[in-house]
Parts: structure tokens; sequence; C-alpha cells
């Protein structure tokens, strides 16, 4: 088992940073990827970012260029987040996988607002 805590969150105006974190425990010795999913009300969750254990990293191109994804040794993994924009309005997830498995954090709220 793995447990996931995401924390970071909170209101920003547009324009400005936030940085996100997920720590991780329990058998973190086998995950081989994190992602960090976001869901706004209404819509659908989508995948964000995403790191694997060699430090490949991927992202959505609602996010290039903003978003930066990083991860620790022990599988603490951020997301830097610069010029937020409104539509980046939502609750951010992380998620750990194993082979055949995959954990969810309880998520944070990111709002971006004037």
């Amino acid at each position: 088992q793995v447990q996931l805590v995401e924390s970071g969150g909170g209101l920003v105006q547009p324009g400005g940073s936030l940085r996100l974190a997920c720590a991780a425990s329990g058998r973190i010795f086998s995950l081989y990827r994190m992602d960090w999913y976001r869901q706004a009300p209404g819509k659908q969750r989508e995948l964000v970012a995403g790191i694997t254990s060699g430090g490949r990293t991927n992202y959505s191109d609602s996010v290039k260029g903003r978003f930066t994804i990083s991860r620790d040794n022990a599988w603490k993994v951020y997301l830097q987040m610069n010029s937020l924009k409104f539509d980046d309005t939502a609750v951010y997830y992380c998620n750990g996988r194993q082979v055949g498995r995959q954990y969810w954090g309880q998520g944070t709220q990111v709002t971006v607002s004037s």
C-alpha cells in the first residue's frame, strides 16, 4: 500500500505562482511513476504532468511551459505552477503507480481568482 498526501493549494491571483507537493509513504520503492491530475467543476479529471522513476517528465499542452514537475529520491513530488490562469482552477490530485495498482491522494484545491 502507498499513501499520498497533497499540500500547497490555495487562492492565487492570475499570473501568480503556487507550488504543490505530494508526499508518498508506505511501499514507495515499487512506484514507477507519479502524476498530477486535476478536476474542475463539471469537467472530467485530466492529466496535468507526470514523472517516472527515471526522471522522465511529460506535460499536458495546457500547462507546458508554465508548470514543472519534479521529485526527490523519496518520491516526494512537486508541481511548480507559474503564470496561473483562471482555467487552472481545480482540485489537484496526486496519483502513484505500481505494476497493476494505482493510488490517489485526497486532492488539494487551487483557485485562481482576482
